[in-house]
């Protein structure tokens, strides 16, 4: 097949949505298929081009088989509502060359566009309407609900717009979906689509991403000591996840020396976050980058228990993506999620980690109480097993492979592509 995919998000990003897309990419074209993106320069977690990409204007690159159309564009050195809103539109202007290309050239069989941003599933909607090609609708969140949920846009009027784009894009979509049980709900209660929502899960590749006995572990290279115990945060630092919680936390066990606090990433709440570490004089609070993908299970072994935090009001609106790894890693996950998300409902019935309430200093203290406290074996091997089962990277983009390939053959079958359970 030829296959088109446009998101502002792609490899080399370590972490989110690019992390994802790129290993799509790279998984359809070992199959033999044609690929082909339409994306940005790599910017993220940190919000700030990579260095190999600082300079550059419109170019492209292979990368693991796949053709990588790059496009320059704004990005903010402080993000702001305002300034991501510019940013997100900036990338959709600066594609449009390319766009002019494909519109002429020889037409693709399938285009597949990643959400967040929401908006720019306009373009692909276009092509999709103008040379008759099925179009996959893919959200990893759901922006504008978490947008407005959040309250991070005070204008209703502007959100009333930005729901009647993305209602356009969802009703003209041959195929929607996203990441959870959660989320497909939410989806199909905004009653646009033509065609049901259907589940398409994050993955893992439990061959790679695997438990490992303490000695292999980052312990020795970060200076650790053989009694300390690890809290590690590691992915993006950004707004939704309510990150001040792990500092505070951090002072109440100031007093421990035993107790180290490791948090892993950038983003736009990290300068926030280190302000309050020098606020309250921690000594047991670490940052460090992002760690390369050769590197992430040794990351994941240094810690005796890995922070999942998010919002209540980012409730099934993002499933953190930090969490497949964490399960086939085989780690005790802290996980603040409301009852009745599937983010919780998931954790508690399979009995894989410790919930707690989110944006609760104390919750978070009792967790990390009752973590520290407890035998966690149970917990971890439920993890494992867990990730084994449902969130293998192979049995997931297999069954995706497939639906592709029903749909090119039938551009108006609606039968459920995947199967897979998610967390």
């Amino acid at each position: 097949m030829r296959i088109l995919i446009y998101d502002i998000n792609y490899t080399p990003e370590l972490t989110g949505v690019g992390k994802y897309t790129g290993e799509m990419g790279a998984w359809l074209a070992s199959k033999g298929h044609i690929v082909r993106v339409i994306t940005a320069m790599p910017y993220y977690p940190e919000w700030e081009i990579h260095e190999r990409y600082k300079g550059k204007g419109w170019f492209t690159e292979e990368i693991d088989g796949v053709t990588v159309n790059r496009c320059p564009f704004y990005v903010p050195t402080k993000v702001t509502t305002l300034k991501r809103i510019l940013h997100e539109f900036s990338f959709v202007i600066s594609s449009l060359p390319y766009w002019a290309s494909v519109l002429i050239g020889k037409r693709y069989d399938i285009v597949i566009s990643i959400s967040p941003p929401f908006q720019i599933g306009l373009l692909p909607t276009l092509y999709s309407m103008i040379r008759k090609v099925p179009l996959w609708y893919h959200i990893q969140d759901l922006q504008v609900d978490m947008a407005n949920e959040l309250g991070m846009i005070k204008n209703k009027s502007f959100v009333d717009i930005l729901f009647l784009i993305e209602k356009f894009i969802l009703k003209r979509s041959t195929f929607v979906s996203t990441i959870s049980e959660g989320m497909v709900r939410k989806v199909t209660d905004k009653k646009v689509l033509q065609t049901p929502c259907f589940l398409f899960p994050n993955w893992v590749d439990e061959q790679s991403i695997k438990p490992l006995p303490r000695a292999a572990s980052l312990r020795s290279e970060l200076g650790l000591r053989e009694h300390d115990k690890v809290v590690l945060y590691s992915g993006s630092l950004g707004e939704k996840q309510g990150l001040e919680l792990i500092i505070e936390a951090a002072k109440h066990y100031s007093s421990r020396s035993d107790i180290q606090f490791l948090i892993f990433g950038s983003g736009g709440g990290k300068t926030r976050l280190e302000s309050l570490v020098n606020e309250y004089q921690l000594t047991n609070v670490a940052f460090h980058p992002l760690q390369p993908y050769e590197k992430l299970s040794a990351l994941l072994a240094t810690a005796d228990i890995h922070l999942v935090l998010q919002k209540k009001s980012a409730s099934d609106l993002v499933l953190p993506s930090k969490l497949t790894s964490i399960l086939a890693a085989g780690g005790c996950a802290l996980v603040s999620a409301v009852p009745g998300t599937t983010l919780y409902d998931v954790i508690a019935t399979h009995q894989m980690g410790i919930l707690i309430e989110p944006e609760s200093t104390q919750a978070l203290i009792a967790g990390i109480d009752q973590a520290l406290d407890k035998d966690v074996t149970d917990y971890r091997q439920n993890a494992r097993a867990y990730a084994r089962q449902y969130l293998s990277k192979e049995t997931i983009l297999q069954q995706f492979e497939a639906q592709l390939l029903r749909l090119n053959e039938n551009p108006d079958i609606q039968s459920s592509p995947l199967q897979s359970k998610v967390i």
